[in-house]
């Protein structure tokens, strides 16, 4: 840098009422960053106010010059004169407009920025961001916005991975058909009933994973029917123990179950209530080995009634526990889709109910969910 250009720049010191931690002399017009539509209409108010201002000035000035004649002041009193009404008036005009481009210098930036940025959002940038700034309100707004392109941003990426997911997923039965198929019209392998069981078990998989898939929409989409009804929550308990004796039986594990006197009925949807039994009842017989227990309980909470089942398998790894719910998430040894207590965790969601995963003490997996009470007595 030359000598010349620093004793230009130590010359130019900021004025005493130039923003601090601004630069000076500033790069460019800060008012670049606005949109036109903003910078009229912020300063035709401003130049309105001034204009309102200094039309008060010089009507209190003609009334001041109109007030002469026989009058006269008091002794010791001084009065203002019309050009005095004028200095103020020009004096609050000046203030008034050094306020304003303060004021509009302190938000112009800001809200352009925001405004580009919403530009951004909309044309799928979901990754933008703003810098906060300007008035305390002005940078609230500022972090709403930021929070709104994060959780947009999150729920595009997770979108992403659903997709992929699910073109995984399909692809694996449908590549079994269509290989057992072509096998059998290449005389490769002969038209027996065992190949075809096996391929109608493939289209009875990829029929499920459709089925779940269509749940899991209608769930995120907040268009989840239910058909309500008082059932009683022993009945549903029982009824799903005794649909998966049979399983548990093959397996040898002893499937217990344990539900006192005087449950009330609950206000759900039983079918639903039902895939979410099933489900736990399912994952807890798939992964207790021979010998092993599962049990289904359910006692009062609260307002409503909290069913449990519990296994005696493995566990699941503590790193794992907060994921357990989370979409595609199985075991290695699974030849589920994933989505089975995904789909748990949406339907006991969209009853009002909650549900939790834990290790017992003694090992295995605990699985617990609440379902609301039917209100008022039986009709």
């Amino acid at each position: 840098m030359s000598p010349g250009h620093r004793s230009s720049d130590a010359g130019r010191r900021a004025p005493p009422w130039w923003p601090q931690g601004e630069h000076w002399p500033p790069h460019g017009p800060p008012w670049r960053l606005a949109p036109r539509r903003f910078r009229r209409r912020f300063l035709g108010a401003a130049l309105g106010v001034l204009v309102v201002l200094v039309g008060t000035g010089f009507v209190l000035g003609s009334i001041a010059g109109r007030g002469g004649g026989d009058h006269r002041p008091e002794p010791g009193r001084r009065e203002v004169g019309p050009w005095g009404l004028f200095a103020l008036a020009g004096f609050v005009a000046v203030v008034g407009g050094g306020a304003t481009v303060l004021a509009y210098r302190r938000i112009s930036g800001p809200v352009g920025a925001l405004l580009a940025a919403a530009g951004e959002l909309t044309d799928g940038r979901y990754d933008v961001r703003v810098e906060p700034g300007g008035p305390r309100e002005l940078r609230s707004l500022v972090a709403t916005f930021n929070d709104m392109a994060a959780r947009l941003d999150r729920t595009e990426q997770q979108r992403r991975r659903f997709l992929a997911d699910v073109t995984h997923e399909l692809r694996t039965p449908l590549a079994v058909l269509q290989s057992g198929v072509e096998a059998q019209l290449d005389g490769i392998h002969p038209r027996d009933d065992r190949r075809l069981t096996s391929l109608l078990e493939e289209t009875q998989l990829l029929g499920r994973l459709i089925d779940d898939l269509h749940t899991l929409a209608l769930a995120d989409a907040g268009r989840l029917t239910l058909h309500r009804e008082r059932t009683l929550a022993a009945a549903l308990v029982g009824d799903a123990v005794e649909s998966h004796a049979a399983l548990a039986e093959r397996r040898g594990i002893v499937l217990t179950e344990s539900i006192p006197a005087g449950l009330p009925e609950l206000d759900v949807d039983p079918a639903r209530v039902r895939q979410v039994l099933s489900n736990l009842l399912s994952n807890a017989v798939r992964h207790s080995g021979p010998g092993g227990r599962v049990h289904a309980g359910a006692a009062i909470e609260g307002d409503g009634v909290r069913v449990t089942v519990t296994d005696s398998g493995p566990g699941i790894p503590p790193d794992q526990l907060e994921h357990v719910f989370d979409r595609f998430t199985r075991s290695a040894d699974s030849r589920g889709s994933g989505l089975g207590l995904s789909i748990a965790r949406d339907l006991v969601h969209a009853h009002g109910g909650t549900i939790e995963v834990a290790n017992g003490p003694t090992g295995g997996a605990v699985f617990s969910f609440t379902m609301p009470a039917a209100p008022g007595p039986a009709g």
